[in-house]
């Protein structure tokens, strides 16, 4: 018969380490996985969910939909421009994806939560506050989170293949290196 191991419900807070790490990926191996957390992270999920969500309301706005007018150039700029902006890599921080997790526990909802920061990004201008309702509009929460998923993999994916091409631009480098050698 096998005992029931139990842990303690005595919780400590912990300071992240190598050794309180969830896993060696963000312990042992933190140093050489430091680029994913930029993709893979719940900050970078967060942000991803915002660009779905803005460019569902600009494509939506752009259907002709007689309740939601076209977005203009400017509205559509500062949109994308809660996620990135020209001079910076993204705008969209630490401290809005905080923002969403303060909005979260009211909502009990990440994705919700998502919607409802946007919304309130959206009281600008008139123009802006009256397509706030568009938001979201016809979409599941899977429907954001897998859209989401995807960009993240993609993004994962560039920056893995990045670091396999110069893995073979190396290997390359040996072959013709010692290509005498037998």
């Amino acid at each position: 018969m096998l005992t029931p191991f139990y842990f303690s419900m005595n919780f400590i807070v912990m300071e992240l380490s190598a050794l309180t790490a969830i896993s060696p990926l963000d312990g042992r191996y933190g140093r050489q996985t430091a680029e994913l957390r930029d993709i893979f992270s719940e900050f970078a999920l967060m942000r991803a969910r915002v660009t779905v969500e803005v460019e569902w309301l600009i494509a939506l706005s752009e259907f002709n939909l007689p309740e939601l007018k076209d977005l203009s150039e400017e509205d559509k700029l500062y949109l994308r421009g809660l996620v990135s902006s020209l001079d910076r890599k993204s705008s969209f921080s630490v401290a809005d994806c905080q923002a969403i997790k303060d909005i979260e526990k009211t909502t009990n909802h990440d994705v919700k939560a998502v919607e409802y920061w946007i919304k309130s990004k959206m009281t600008v201008n008139e123009h802006l506050a009256a397509a706030s309702e568009f938001v979201h509009f016809g979409c599941t929460s899977e429907d954001i989170n897998n859209t989401s998923h995807a960009l993240m993999l993609s993004s994962g994916r560039q920056l893995i293949c990045s670091h396999l091409q110069m893995i073979i631009d190396k290997l390359k480098g040996f072959a013709h290196e010692w290509a005498g050698v037998s």
